[in-house]
């Protein structure tokens, strides 16, 4: 089974990014849409936003993407890219909203019974409003379940650079190593690993051996198969050992 367990009872809190592990919102695609050349928009495949968009800054993404896809990138023309984008995700938002992920509900709503702290940390600046946005069952919204939000915050450093991480755990008065991360994208999971951090990887896109490459933990594809009672005593587990993925 290829897991790297943490020490036992070491796991006391989780922080959650948001895009792509609670909610299905459709950056990748005005990312896309956002480019002026529709050549390079076939280029910009749901691997290529794992790789150079997501985890990151607006600014940041907006360099990586017209960096790695040859396109000129002075700062006005990467501002000018980032802005684009963030009119295309308001266009799609008001036309079809955002979802949460259903096994992303599911673990939320259990780990908050059985009484883990949470937080969410995203560099996203639409992460709030979007959390906002989404309803639990309760009623309540999203952004209610989670006692520390560190999204869009103007930081020094974007991930893959830990400081996101380490504001979290700061923020909900805990030591490094006893948080875990959820992350969907390489650049988080090396985050978090450099923090000193317990890094789940979660491989919604089949991107399981760059999740593991990075340095994940371990690598699930549903947060359903996570063992949320065995988190309660500070273990990483799965649910059910023989569903380890290979993705």
């Amino acid at each position: 089974m290829l897991t790297l367990s943490p020490p036992r009872g070491s796991l006391c809190a989780l922080i959650f990014d948001v895009d792509g592990v609670l909610l299905d919102s459709p950056h990748e695609r005005a990312w896309r849409d956002a480019l002026s050349d529709p050549a390079a928009g076939t280029r910009f495949t749901t691997a290529f936003y794992q790789t150079y968009v997501a985890g990151r800054s607006r600014l940041d993404g907006a360099r990586a993407t017209l960096e790695a896809l040859g396109a000129p990138h002075s700062n006005n023309q990467v501002l000018a890219y980032a802005q684009a984008k963030q009119r295309c995700l308001e266009a799609l938002i008001a036309e079809s909203g955002v979802t949460a992920f259903p096994d992303a509900l599911r673990f939320v709503a259990a780990s908050l019974a059985l009484g883990f702290p949470m937080a969410v940390a995203s560099a996203s600046k639409n992460a709030a409003a979007m959390l906002e946005a989404v309803r639990r069952t309760d009623g309540k919204s999203l952004a209610s379940t989670f006692s520390v939000k560190v999204c869009g915050r103007d930081l020094q450093h974007g991930k893959p650079d830990p400081e996101i991480f380490r504001i979290a755990a700061r923020e909900l008065g805990l030591a490094d190593q006893q948080c875990l991360v959820i992350e969907d994208a390489t650049a988080g999971i090396i985050a978090a690993r450099s923090a000193g951090m317990t890094a789940l990887g979660l491989a919604r896109h089949g991107d399981g051996a760059a999740l593991r490459a990075a340095g994940a933990h371990l690598v699930v594809t549903s947060l359903d198969q996570i063992d949320p009672f065995a988190l309660r005593q500070g273990q990483l587990h799965l649910l059910h050992p023989a569903s380890d993925i290979l993705a």
